[in-house]
C-alpha cells in the first residue's frame, strides 16, 4: 500500500467518525429527537438519511392517524442542519472532537421552507437530504420526507448558518 493510499484511509477514517460524532450529537443531545425516535441511516457528503417510526405521540390528526407536520418539518430540519453539518465538516477532515463540537454549536437554521405533498400515513418514515451549496457561511439543503412505500409527504429547503 502507498504512502497516499494510507493517507486517504486515514483521512476516510476520521471522516467517517466525524460523521459518526454528527449523527450521535443530532440522535442522542436533543431531547425532542429522541422522543421522535431518529435514527441516522446514512450520513455521507453525498447524502444523509433519517429513519423513524410512527407511533401515538406523533399523530396530528388523530381522527385520519395523519403524522403532526411539526414532526414532518423537525425531521427535515434534522436531515437538513446534519447534511450541512457534514458539508461544513468535510471542509475539516483533520477536525479533532473539539474543534467538531465548537462548529456543531455554531450551526443553526436560518430558513426552513417546508411543502407538504400528501398527509403523511404510514407505518415509518425516512427523510434524506443532499447539499446543494457548501460555503464558509451558509449552506443551502434540499430534503425530502417518504413513508416506508417510497411515497413523497413533504419537500424541504433549508438555509444553515455554518460555524
Amino acid at each position: 500500500m502507498s504512502f497516499a493510499e494510507t493517507e486517504h484511509m486515514t483521512l476516510d477514517d476520521n471522516r467517517q467518525k466525524m460523521y459518526a460524532k454528527i449523527a450521535e450529537v443530532f440522535s442522542n443531545h436533543v431531547p425532542f429527537h429522541k422522543v421522535i425516535g431518529f435514527e441516522f441511516e446514512q450520513m455521507a457528503l453525498d447524502g444523509c438519511r433519517i429513519g423513524f417510526d410512527n407511533k401515538p405521540e406523533l399523530i396530528g390528526n388523530f381522527i385520519q392517524k395523519i403524522l403532526h407536520g411539526g414532526v414532518t418539518a423537525t425531521a427535515l430540519d434534522v436531515v437538513g442542519g446534519a447534511m450541512a453539518a457534514v458539508g461544513m465538516m468535510d471542509k475539516y477532515p483533520d477536525a479533532d472532537e473539539q474543534e467538531l463540537g465548537k462548529r456543531l454549536a455554531r450551526i443553526g437554521t436560518i430558513d426552513l421552507r417546508v411543502d407538504y405533498v400528501r398527509p403523511g400515513r404510514g407505518d415509518s418514515f425516512y427523510a434524506k437530504a443532499r447539499l446543494l451549496r457548501s460555503g464558509s457561511k451558509v449552506a443551502v439543503v434540499r430534503m425530502e420526507l417518504h413513508d416506508e412505500k417510497d411515497t413523497l409527504i413533504a419537500l424541504g429547503t433549508g438555509t444553515y448558518m455554518m460555524g
